[in-house]
Protein backbone atom coordinates (compact mmCIF):
# COMPACT_ATOMS: atom_id res chain seq x y z
CA UNK A 1 0.00 0.00 0.00
CA UNK A 2 1.57 3.35 -1.50
CA UNK A 3 2.05 6.29 1.37
CA UNK A 4 0.87 9.68 -0.29
CA UNK A 5 2.03 12.88 1.34
CA UNK A 6 -0.48 15.58 1.89
CA UNK A 7 -0.17 18.73 0.19
CA UNK A 8 -1.02 21.98 0.51
CA UNK A 9 -3.92 23.09 -1.17
CA UNK A 10 -2.84 25.75 -3.62
CA UNK A 11 -6.15 27.29 -3.98
CA UNK A 12 -6.06 28.47 -0.52
CA UNK A 13 -2.73 28.07 0.86
CA UNK A 14 -0.18 30.30 -0.78
CA UNK A 15 2.71 30.67 1.87
CA UNK A 16 5.84 31.21 -0.65
CA UNK A 17 7.14 34.52 -1.58
CA UNK A 18 5.03 36.78 -3.78
CA UNK A 19 5.72 40.55 -3.14
CA UNK A 20 3.39 41.50 -6.28
CA UNK A 21 0.66 39.46 -4.81
CA UNK A 22 0.88 40.93 -1.26
CA UNK A 23 0.83 44.88 -2.87
CA UNK A 24 -2.31 43.27 -4.56
CA UNK A 25 -3.64 42.03 -1.45
CA UNK A 26 -2.91 45.49 0.15
CA UNK A 27 -4.64 47.68 -2.45
CA UNK A 28 -7.50 45.25 -2.56
CA UNK A 29 -8.29 45.84 0.99
CA UNK A 30 -7.58 49.67 0.80
CA UNK A 31 -9.54 50.56 -2.15
CA UNK A 32 -12.89 48.30 -0.61
CA UNK A 33 -12.32 50.24 2.87
CA UNK A 34 -11.87 53.25 0.96
CA UNK A 35 -15.11 52.87 -0.90
CA UNK A 36 -17.17 51.54 1.66
CA UNK A 37 -16.30 54.80 3.60
CA UNK A 38 -17.38 57.20 0.94
CA UNK A 39 -20.54 54.85 0.49
CA UNK A 40 -21.59 54.89 4.31
CA UNK A 41 -20.59 58.79 4.86
CA UNK A 42 -23.23 59.41 1.31
CA UNK A 43 -25.77 57.43 3.18
CA UNK A 44 -25.22 59.63 6.26
CA UNK A 45 -24.73 62.97 4.63
CA UNK A 46 -28.50 61.80 2.73
CA UNK A 47 -29.60 62.13 5.86
CA UNK A 48 -27.98 64.98 7.54
CA UNK A 49 -28.36 67.36 4.50
CA UNK A 50 -26.55 66.81 1.14
CA UNK A 51 -23.98 69.70 1.53
CA UNK A 52 -22.76 67.24 4.42
CA UNK A 53 -20.99 65.02 1.86
CA UNK A 54 -17.24 64.54 2.41
CA UNK A 55 -16.82 64.50 -1.26
CA UNK A 56 -18.95 67.62 -1.72
CA UNK A 57 -17.86 69.61 1.10
CA UNK A 58 -14.11 68.86 -0.23
CA UNK A 59 -15.16 69.65 -3.75
CA UNK A 60 -16.80 72.92 -2.87
CA UNK A 61 -13.83 74.09 -0.99
CA UNK A 62 -11.17 73.45 -3.72
CA UNK A 63 -12.89 75.18 -5.88
CA UNK A 64 -12.62 78.06 -3.19
CA UNK A 65 -9.07 77.54 -2.82
CA UNK A 66 -8.37 77.02 -6.79
CA UNK A 67 -6.46 79.47 -8.00
CA UNK A 68 -8.32 82.11 -10.32
CA UNK A 69 -5.99 80.67 -13.33
CA UNK A 70 -6.77 77.75 -12.78
CA UNK A 71 -10.57 78.09 -12.40
CA UNK A 72 -10.55 79.94 -16.27
CA UNK A 73 -9.31 76.72 -17.55
CA UNK A 74 -11.62 74.37 -15.91
CA UNK A 75 -14.62 76.59 -17.48
CA UNK A 76 -13.06 76.77 -20.96
CA UNK A 77 -11.86 73.46 -21.16
CA UNK A 78 -15.15 71.72 -19.45
CA UNK A 79 -17.49 73.90 -19.89
CA UNK A 80 -20.93 72.77 -17.59
CA UNK A 81 -19.12 69.55 -16.85
CA UNK A 82 -16.02 71.55 -15.14
CA UNK A 83 -18.26 70.32 -11.65
CA UNK A 84 -18.37 66.72 -13.10
CA UNK A 85 -14.29 67.22 -13.88
CA UNK A 86 -13.71 68.53 -10.65
CA UNK A 87 -15.54 65.27 -8.80
CA UNK A 88 -14.12 63.09 -11.01
CA UNK A 89 -10.32 64.14 -10.17
CA UNK A 90 -10.99 64.37 -6.63
CA UNK A 91 -12.31 60.60 -6.94
CA UNK A 92 -9.09 59.43 -8.85
CA UNK A 93 -7.05 60.99 -5.91
CA UNK A 94 -9.32 59.20 -3.16
CA UNK A 95 -8.95 55.85 -5.05
CA UNK A 96 -4.96 56.34 -5.39
CA UNK A 97 -4.61 57.38 -1.93
CA UNK A 98 -6.72 54.13 -0.94
CA UNK A 99 -4.56 52.02 -3.13
CA UNK A 100 -1.28 53.46 -1.49
CA UNK A 101 -2.52 53.23 2.31
CA UNK A 102 -3.72 49.61 1.61
CA UNK A 103 -0.06 48.30 0.29
CA UNK A 104 1.64 50.41 3.29
CA UNK A 105 -0.68 49.21 6.02
CA UNK A 106 0.15 45.18 5.12
CA UNK A 107 3.15 45.22 7.35
CA UNK A 108 2.01 48.44 8.87
CA UNK A 109 -1.77 48.54 9.92
CA UNK A 110 -1.87 51.46 11.94
CA UNK A 111 -0.83 53.60 8.66
CA UNK A 112 -4.39 52.41 7.16
CA UNK A 113 -6.37 53.32 10.30
CA UNK A 114 -4.34 56.58 10.62
CA UNK A 115 -5.11 57.15 7.13
CA UNK A 116 -8.40 56.81 7.01
CA UNK A 117 -8.58 59.09 10.06
CA UNK A 118 -6.46 61.86 8.63
CA UNK A 119 -9.37 61.43 4.96
CA UNK A 120 -11.75 61.42 7.67
CA UNK A 121 -11.21 64.65 9.36
CA UNK A 122 -10.27 66.77 6.08
CA UNK A 123 -13.90 65.45 5.23
CA UNK A 124 -15.49 66.45 8.46
CA UNK A 125 -13.26 69.87 8.64
CA UNK A 126 -13.91 70.76 4.79
CA UNK A 127 -17.71 69.91 6.07
CA UNK A 128 -18.27 72.13 9.26
CA UNK A 129 -16.39 75.15 7.70
CA UNK A 130 -19.28 75.90 4.69
CA UNK A 131 -21.47 78.78 4.71
CA UNK A 132 -24.10 78.07 7.26
CA UNK A 133 -22.51 74.63 8.33
CA UNK A 134 -22.95 73.55 12.05
CA UNK A 135 -21.19 70.36 13.92
CA UNK A 136 -23.97 68.16 12.36
CA UNK A 137 -22.46 68.55 9.23
CA UNK A 138 -19.41 66.47 10.38
CA UNK A 139 -21.14 63.53 11.31
CA UNK A 140 -20.96 61.86 7.92
CA UNK A 141 -17.27 62.06 7.55
CA UNK A 142 -16.79 60.68 10.59
CA UNK A 143 -19.40 57.70 10.22
CA UNK A 144 -17.81 57.01 6.91
CA UNK A 145 -13.77 56.93 8.28
CA UNK A 146 -15.40 54.68 10.94
CA UNK A 147 -17.08 52.03 8.61
CA UNK A 148 -14.09 52.14 6.36
CA UNK A 149 -11.86 51.18 9.94
CA UNK A 150 -14.43 48.38 10.39
CA UNK A 151 -13.78 47.58 6.63
CA UNK A 152 -10.70 47.64 6.70
CA UNK A 153 -9.82 45.44 10.08
CA UNK A 154 -12.41 42.82 9.22
CA UNK A 155 -10.71 42.55 5.70
CA UNK A 156 -7.48 42.20 6.99
CA UNK A 157 -8.47 39.39 9.29
CA UNK A 158 -9.91 37.68 6.22
CA UNK A 159 -6.67 37.74 4.47
CA UNK A 160 -5.29 35.79 7.53
CA UNK A 161 -3.00 39.22 8.14
CA UNK A 162 -1.73 39.35 11.74
CA UNK A 163 -2.55 42.65 14.17
CA UNK A 164 0.73 43.35 14.27
CA UNK A 165 1.27 43.62 10.58
CA UNK A 166 3.50 40.33 10.10
CA UNK A 167 2.15 37.99 7.18
CA UNK A 168 2.76 34.55 9.70
CA UNK A 169 5.34 33.14 7.53
CA UNK A 170 7.77 31.13 9.37
CA UNK A 171 11.10 33.20 10.25
CA UNK A 172 13.49 31.96 7.74
CA UNK A 173 15.56 33.41 5.39
CA UNK A 174 12.74 34.14 2.93
CA UNK A 175 10.57 35.46 4.93
CA UNK A 176 12.62 38.66 5.12
CA UNK A 177 10.98 39.17 1.68
CA UNK A 178 6.97 40.38 1.79
CA UNK A 179 5.03 36.97 1.88
CA UNK A 180 1.47 36.29 1.43
CA UNK A 181 0.30 34.97 4.81
CA UNK A 182 0.01 31.51 5.67
CA UNK A 183 -3.07 31.89 6.78
CA UNK A 184 -4.18 33.11 3.80
CA UNK A 185 -7.61 31.40 2.26
CA UNK A 186 -8.27 33.08 -1.37
CA UNK A 187 -12.04 31.80 -1.00
CA UNK A 188 -12.36 33.61 2.21
CA UNK A 189 -10.64 36.80 1.26
CA UNK A 190 -12.87 36.86 -2.03
CA UNK A 191 -15.97 36.30 -0.18
CA UNK A 192 -15.55 38.96 2.24
CA UNK A 193 -13.99 41.39 -0.69
CA UNK A 194 -17.54 40.55 -2.56
CA UNK A 195 -19.43 41.11 0.70
CA UNK A 196 -17.50 44.60 1.41
CA UNK A 197 -17.60 45.81 -2.71
CA UNK A 198 -21.47 44.72 -2.30
CA UNK A 199 -21.91 46.66 0.71
CA UNK A 200 -20.15 49.63 -0.66
CA UNK A 201 -21.69 49.61 -4.21
CA UNK A 202 -25.08 49.47 -2.40
CA UNK A 203 -24.27 52.16 0.20
CA UNK A 204 -23.09 54.40 -2.48
CA UNK A 205 -25.80 54.47 -4.60
CA UNK A 206 -28.42 54.54 -1.69
CA UNK A 207 -26.44 57.63 -0.11
CA UNK A 208 -26.46 59.33 -3.92
CA UNK A 209 -29.88 59.01 -4.24
CA UNK A 210 -30.70 59.72 -0.71
CA UNK A 211 -28.08 63.62 -1.60
CA UNK A 212 -29.57 64.48 -4.34
CA UNK A 213 -33.27 63.72 -3.67
CA UNK A 214 -34.52 67.14 -3.61
CA UNK A 215 -37.28 67.80 -1.99
CA UNK A 216 -36.66 71.32 -3.87
CA UNK A 217 -38.22 69.18 -7.03
CA UNK A 218 -41.85 68.70 -5.66
CA UNK A 219 -41.92 72.46 -4.44
CA UNK A 220 -41.48 73.44 -8.05
CA UNK A 221 -43.66 71.04 -9.01
CA UNK A 222 -46.55 72.97 -7.22
CA UNK A 223 -45.60 76.23 -7.93
CA UNK A 224 -48.17 77.89 -10.34
CA UNK A 225 -46.81 81.91 -11.14
CA UNK A 226 -49.83 84.36 -10.57
CA UNK A 227 -50.88 87.11 -13.69
CA UNK A 228 -48.75 89.25 -14.91
CA UNK A 229 -49.14 92.94 -14.00
CA UNK A 230 -46.52 94.22 -16.57
CA UNK A 231 -46.35 91.36 -19.15
CA UNK A 232 -43.76 92.02 -22.42
CA UNK A 233 -44.97 92.21 -25.74
CA UNK A 234 -44.03 89.12 -27.97
CA UNK A 235 -40.85 89.41 -29.22
CA UNK A 236 -40.84 91.08 -32.93
CA UNK A 237 -41.39 88.47 -35.34
CA UNK A 238 -38.21 89.87 -37.06
CA UNK A 239 -35.74 89.25 -34.09
CA UNK A 240 -35.43 85.43 -34.48
CA UNK A 241 -33.74 85.47 -38.21
CA UNK A 242 -33.92 81.74 -38.40
CA UNK A 243 -30.80 81.05 -39.76
CA UNK A 244 -29.40 77.32 -39.78
CA UNK A 245 -26.30 77.02 -37.05
CA UNK A 246 -27.73 80.24 -35.09
CA UNK A 247 -28.90 79.87 -31.84
CA UNK A 248 -32.49 80.92 -31.18
CA UNK A 249 -33.79 84.04 -30.03
CA UNK A 250 -34.89 83.12 -26.66
CA UNK A 251 -32.74 80.12 -25.15
CA UNK A 252 -34.45 77.25 -23.52
CA UNK A 253 -34.28 76.82 -20.07
CA UNK A 254 -32.35 73.20 -20.43
CA UNK A 255 -29.88 74.89 -23.25
CA UNK A 256 -29.27 78.10 -20.80
CA UNK A 257 -25.11 78.45 -20.00
CA UNK A 258 -23.96 77.44 -16.28
CA UNK A 259 -21.42 78.85 -14.43
CA UNK A 260 -21.26 79.31 -10.95
CA UNK A 261 -19.55 77.33 -7.45
CA UNK A 262 -22.91 75.08 -6.06
CA UNK A 263 -20.69 71.91 -6.46
CA UNK A 264 -24.43 69.99 -5.45
CA UNK A 265 -27.05 72.79 -6.94
CA UNK A 266 -29.03 73.87 -3.25
CA UNK A 267 -32.53 72.50 -2.04
CA UNK A 268 -35.03 75.43 -0.74
CA UNK A 269 -38.38 74.97 -0.86
CA UNK A 270 -40.47 78.30 -1.33
CA UNK A 271 -42.45 77.05 2.03
CA UNK A 272 -38.77 77.11 3.70
CA UNK A 273 -37.44 80.67 1.70
CA UNK A 274 -37.58 84.04 3.16
CA UNK A 275 -35.40 86.41 1.69
CA UNK A 276 -34.09 89.63 4.44
CA UNK A 277 -33.46 93.27 2.87
CA UNK A 278 -31.19 94.88 5.59
CA UNK A 279 -27.91 97.04 6.04
CA UNK A 280 -27.94 100.39 5.57
CA UNK A 281 -31.88 101.17 4.97
CA UNK A 282 -34.13 102.77 7.34
CA UNK A 283 -36.84 99.85 7.14
CA UNK A 284 -35.23 96.18 7.04
CA UNK A 285 -38.01 93.69 6.56
CA UNK A 286 -38.01 89.56 6.01
CA UNK A 287 -40.42 88.19 3.24
CA UNK A 288 -41.50 85.01 2.51
CA UNK A 289 -42.50 83.45 -0.98
CA UNK A 290 -46.01 83.40 -0.72
CA UNK A 291 -45.45 87.26 0.07
CA UNK A 292 -43.28 87.95 -2.82
CA UNK A 293 -44.83 86.05 -5.34
CA UNK A 294 -48.35 88.44 -3.96
CA UNK A 295 -46.94 91.98 -5.24
CA UNK A 296 -47.05 93.11 -8.91
CA UNK A 297 -45.00 91.10 -11.23
CA UNK A 298 -43.03 92.19 -14.19
CA UNK A 299 -42.17 90.32 -17.01
CA UNK A 300 -38.64 91.29 -19.53
CA UNK A 301 -36.99 89.39 -21.80
CA UNK A 302 -33.39 89.77 -20.73
CA UNK A 303 -29.64 88.40 -22.05
CA UNK A 304 -27.53 87.62 -19.30
CA UNK A 305 -23.42 86.98 -19.95
CA UNK A 306 -20.94 85.90 -17.94
CA UNK A 307 -17.27 87.49 -17.36
CA UNK A 308 -15.78 84.83 -17.68
CA UNK A 309 -16.62 84.73 -21.82
CA UNK A 310 -13.88 84.66 -23.95
CA UNK A 311 -14.58 86.18 -27.47
CA UNK A 312 -16.24 83.93 -29.71
CA UNK A 313 -17.63 81.61 -26.40
CA UNK A 314 -20.99 80.18 -25.50
CA UNK A 315 -21.55 81.65 -21.78
CA UNK A 316 -24.57 83.62 -22.58
CA UNK A 317 -27.89 83.30 -23.08
CA UNK A 318 -31.54 84.96 -23.68
CA UNK A 319 -34.68 84.37 -21.87
CA UNK A 320 -37.83 85.77 -20.67
CA UNK A 321 -38.13 86.30 -17.12
CA UNK A 322 -40.72 87.00 -14.44
CA UNK A 323 -40.42 88.50 -11.29
CA UNK A 324 -41.29 91.64 -8.85
CA UNK A 325 -39.33 94.76 -9.83
CA UNK A 326 -36.28 95.01 -7.45
CA UNK A 327 -36.46 98.91 -6.85
CA UNK A 328 -40.06 98.33 -5.17
CA UNK A 329 -38.71 96.23 -2.64
CA UNK A 330 -35.14 98.37 -1.96
CA UNK A 331 -37.62 101.88 -2.13
CA UNK A 332 -39.96 99.74 0.32
CA UNK A 333 -36.49 99.36 2.89
CA UNK A 334 -35.62 102.49 2.05
CA UNK A 335 -32.03 102.91 1.04
CA UNK A 336 -29.91 105.37 2.72
CA UNK A 337 -27.89 107.98 1.28
CA UNK A 338 -24.26 106.57 1.74
CA UNK A 339 -25.00 103.33 0.40
CA UNK A 340 -23.12 102.54 -2.88
CA UNK A 341 -23.21 98.55 -2.60
CA UNK A 342 -25.62 96.20 -2.55
CA UNK A 343 -24.51 92.70 -1.80
CA UNK A 344 -26.97 89.65 -2.23
CA UNK A 345 -26.09 86.31 -0.69
CA UNK A 346 -27.04 82.90 -1.70
CA UNK A 347 -28.20 80.10 0.22
CA UNK A 348 -24.79 78.57 -0.22
CA UNK A 349 -23.17 81.68 1.12
CA UNK A 350 -22.11 82.77 -2.05
CA UNK A 351 -21.93 86.93 -3.08
CA UNK A 352 -22.60 89.56 -5.36
CA UNK A 353 -21.58 92.79 -5.15
CA UNK A 354 -23.85 95.35 -6.71
CA UNK A 355 -23.58 99.05 -7.36
CA UNK A 356 -26.74 100.74 -5.76
CA UNK A 357 -26.97 102.96 -8.07
CA UNK A 358 -27.57 100.79 -10.82
CA UNK A 359 -30.26 98.54 -8.55
CA UNK A 360 -32.00 101.79 -8.13
CA UNK A 361 -32.03 103.15 -11.77
CA UNK A 362 -35.52 101.87 -12.98
CA UNK A 363 -33.70 99.55 -15.40
CA UNK A 364 -36.28 96.03 -15.12
CA UNK A 365 -33.78 94.47 -12.62
CA UNK A 366 -36.02 91.94 -10.75
CA UNK A 367 -36.44 89.12 -8.44
CA UNK A 368 -37.06 86.43 -10.81
CA UNK A 369 -39.27 83.41 -10.36
CA UNK A 370 -40.08 82.13 -13.34
CA UNK A 371 -37.76 81.61 -17.17
CA UNK A 372 -39.76 81.10 -20.17
CA UNK A 373 -42.89 81.16 -18.42
CA UNK A 374 -42.05 77.98 -15.99
CA UNK A 375 -41.13 78.32 -12.35
CA UNK A 376 -37.06 78.32 -12.30
CA UNK A 377 -35.37 75.42 -12.36
CA UNK A 378 -33.39 74.41 -9.74
CA UNK A 379 -30.17 74.81 -11.23
CA UNK A 380 -30.56 78.47 -12.25
CA UNK A 381 -31.55 79.51 -8.93
CA UNK A 382 -35.26 78.50 -8.09
CA UNK A 383 -37.07 79.54 -6.11
CA UNK A 384 -36.13 82.82 -6.40
CA UNK A 385 -32.57 84.66 -8.10
CA UNK A 386 -31.80 87.92 -9.31
CA UNK A 387 -32.01 89.43 -13.00
CA UNK A 388 -29.94 92.81 -13.53
CA UNK A 389 -29.61 94.02 -17.02
CA UNK A 390 -26.28 95.59 -18.03
CA UNK A 391 -24.16 94.03 -15.71
CA UNK A 392 -22.12 90.45 -15.98
CA UNK A 393 -23.59 87.52 -13.48
CA UNK A 394 -20.92 88.01 -11.13
CA UNK A 395 -22.54 91.42 -10.34
CA UNK A 396 -25.57 90.85 -9.73
CA UNK A 397 -27.70 87.29 -10.76
CA UNK A 398 -27.19 85.92 -7.70
CA UNK A 399 -29.26 82.91 -7.82
CA UNK A 400 -30.68 80.97 -4.69
CA UNK A 401 -31.11 84.24 -3.08
CA UNK A 402 -31.98 84.76 0.89
CA UNK A 403 -29.96 88.00 1.54
CA UNK A 404 -29.96 91.38 0.51
CA UNK A 405 -27.24 93.58 2.35
CA UNK A 406 -26.97 97.60 1.71
CA UNK A 407 -23.79 98.40 2.33
CA UNK A 408 -20.62 100.09 0.85
CA UNK A 409 -17.66 98.98 -1.51
CA UNK A 410 -15.28 100.20 1.35
CA UNK A 411 -17.07 97.99 4.10
CA UNK A 412 -17.29 94.44 2.18
CA UNK A 413 -15.88 92.54 -1.07
CA UNK A 414 -17.99 90.08 -2.20
CA UNK A 415 -16.66 86.47 -3.81
CA UNK A 416 -15.27 87.21 -6.75
CA UNK A 417 -14.22 90.61 -5.89
CA UNK A 418 -12.01 89.03 -3.23
CA UNK A 419 -10.35 86.75 -5.97
CA UNK A 420 -9.38 89.78 -7.88
CA UNK A 421 -12.08 90.24 -10.42
CA UNK A 422 -13.00 93.85 -10.81
CA UNK A 423 -15.34 95.29 -8.57
CA UNK A 424 -16.99 97.64 -10.63
CA UNK A 425 -17.91 96.72 -14.59
CA UNK A 426 -20.69 96.59 -16.98
CA UNK A 427 -21.00 94.76 -19.66
CA UNK A 428 -18.87 95.03 -22.69
CA UNK A 429 -20.27 95.32 -26.31
CA UNK A 430 -19.53 92.12 -27.68
CA UNK A 431 -20.51 89.57 -30.97
CA UNK A 432 -20.01 86.33 -32.03
CA UNK A 433 -20.00 83.86 -35.44
CA UNK A 434 -22.16 80.86 -35.07
CA UNK A 435 -22.17 79.72 -38.24
CA UNK A 436 -20.10 78.90 -40.24
CA UNK A 437 -17.86 77.06 -37.81
CA UNK A 438 -14.17 77.63 -37.43
CA UNK A 439 -12.22 75.59 -39.96
CA UNK A 440 -15.23 74.85 -41.86
CA UNK A 441 -15.08 73.95 -45.67
CA UNK A 442 -17.82 75.85 -47.70
CA UNK A 443 -19.01 75.73 -51.19
CA UNK A 444 -18.85 78.28 -53.28
CA UNK A 445 -21.26 80.94 -53.53
CA UNK A 446 -24.10 81.99 -51.57
CA UNK A 447 -22.65 81.57 -47.67
CA UNK A 448 -24.53 83.15 -44.65
CA UNK A 449 -22.72 84.11 -42.12
CA UNK A 450 -24.20 85.06 -38.90
CA UNK A 451 -24.59 85.43 -35.11
CA UNK A 452 -25.12 87.60 -31.91
CA UNK A 453 -24.27 90.28 -30.72
CA UNK A 454 -24.86 91.96 -27.30
CA UNK A 455 -24.55 95.40 -25.11
CA UNK A 456 -27.17 95.26 -22.80
CA UNK A 457 -28.78 97.88 -21.27
CA UNK A 458 -27.35 100.16 -24.64
CA UNK A 459 -28.82 98.00 -27.28
CA UNK A 460 -27.05 97.37 -30.73
CA UNK A 461 -26.54 99.68 -33.14
CA UNK A 462 -24.41 97.61 -36.10
CA UNK A 463 -22.54 94.65 -37.14
CA UNK A 464 -19.86 94.99 -39.50
CA UNK A 465 -18.42 91.94 -41.01
CA UNK A 466 -14.67 91.95 -42.75
CA UNK A 467 -13.36 89.29 -45.28
CA UNK A 468 -9.74 88.76 -45.42
CA UNK A 469 -8.77 92.32 -43.90
CA UNK A 470 -11.06 94.16 -46.68
CA UNK A 471 -13.25 96.92 -45.63
CA UNK A 472 -16.48 96.52 -42.89
CA UNK A 473 -19.48 95.43 -44.49
CA UNK A 474 -22.58 95.69 -42.80
CA UNK A 475 -24.62 92.98 -41.63
CA UNK A 476 -28.43 92.90 -42.12
CA UNK A 477 -29.50 93.05 -37.85
CA UNK A 478 -32.88 91.41 -36.81
CA UNK A 479 -35.67 93.28 -35.34
CA UNK A 480 -34.81 94.76 -31.79
CA UNK A 481 -36.62 93.43 -28.93
CA UNK A 482 -35.10 95.88 -26.01
CA UNK A 483 -32.01 97.06 -25.38
CA UNK A 484 -31.21 94.84 -22.59
CA UNK A 485 -31.18 91.37 -25.26
CA UNK A 486 -28.84 90.19 -27.79
CA UNK A 487 -29.42 90.93 -31.44
CA UNK A 488 -29.20 88.78 -33.94
CA UNK A 489 -27.47 89.41 -37.50
CA UNK A 490 -26.32 87.87 -40.71
CA UNK A 491 -24.14 88.95 -44.16
CA UNK A 492 -24.86 87.04 -47.33
CA UNK A 493 -21.13 86.14 -48.69
CA UNK A 494 -20.30 85.73 -52.36
CA UNK A 495 -17.76 82.74 -51.26
CA UNK A 496 -15.02 82.50 -53.75
CA UNK A 497 -12.37 79.29 -53.78
CA UNK A 498 -9.32 79.41 -50.99
CA UNK A 499 -8.67 79.93 -47.75
CA UNK A 500 -10.66 82.64 -45.89
CA UNK A 501 -10.92 84.77 -42.75
CA UNK A 502 -13.88 86.19 -41.66
CA UNK A 503 -13.97 89.06 -38.39
CA UNK A 504 -16.85 90.52 -36.83
CA UNK A 505 -17.57 93.64 -35.23
CA UNK A 506 -20.43 95.37 -33.41
CA UNK A 507 -21.55 98.82 -32.52
CA UNK A 508 -24.10 99.52 -29.48
CA UNK A 509 -26.83 101.89 -29.50
CA UNK A 510 -24.59 105.03 -28.47
CA UNK A 511 -22.39 104.65 -31.28
CA UNK A 512 -19.21 103.07 -29.81
CA UNK A 513 -17.52 100.47 -31.66
CA UNK A 514 -16.73 97.03 -29.97
CA UNK A 515 -13.08 97.17 -28.72
CA UNK A 516 -10.40 95.72 -30.99
CA UNK A 517 -7.97 94.97 -28.51
CA UNK A 518 -7.62 91.46 -27.22
CA UNK A 519 -7.63 90.90 -23.78
CA UNK A 520 -8.44 87.95 -21.89
CA UNK A 521 -11.74 87.97 -19.19
CA UNK A 522 -9.69 88.25 -16.30
CA UNK A 523 -10.22 91.29 -14.41
CA UNK A 524 -13.13 92.70 -16.22
CA UNK A 525 -14.20 90.61 -19.15
CA UNK A 526 -13.00 89.79 -22.47
CA UNK A 527 -12.47 92.13 -25.48
CA UNK A 528 -11.54 91.81 -29.36
CA UNK A 529 -13.09 90.78 -32.23
CA UNK A 530 -14.12 87.37 -33.36
CA UNK A 531 -12.17 85.55 -35.89
CA UNK A 532 -12.76 82.37 -38.17
CA UNK A 533 -10.77 80.64 -40.61
CA UNK A 534 -12.33 78.86 -43.39
CA UNK A 535 -11.88 76.90 -46.59
CA UNK A 536 -14.20 77.36 -49.65
CA UNK A 537 -13.98 74.40 -52.44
Amino acid sequence: MTQTTPRADTETALPVTHPGRLRLLGATIGLLSGAFALGVSQVAAGLVGGASSPIVAVGSAAIDATPEWLKGFAIRTFGANDKAALLIGIGVVLVVAAIVLGIVSVRRPRAGIIGLIVLGGVGALAAVTRPGAGPPDAIPAIVGAAAGIGAYLWLRRAAGLASDGSTGGETTEAAAAPQMPTGFDRRRFLFGSAVVAGLAATSGFLGEYLVRRSDASASRAAVRIPGVTDAAPPAPAGADLQIAGTEPFITPNADFYRVDTALLVPSVTTADWRLTVHGMVDRPFTIGYDQLIARPLIERDVTLTCVSNEVGDKYLGNARWTGVPLKDLLDEAGVQAGSTQMVSRSVDGFTTGTPASVALDGRDSMLAIAMNGEPLPLEHGFPVRMVIPGLYGYESACKWITDIELTTFEAFSAYWVRRGWAEQVLIKTGSRIDTPRRNATLKTGTVPIAGIAWAQHRGIGQVEVSIDGGPWVPARLGEQDTVDTWRQWVYEWDAAPGAHSVTIRATDGTGEVQSAEQTPPFPSGATGYHTIEVTVA
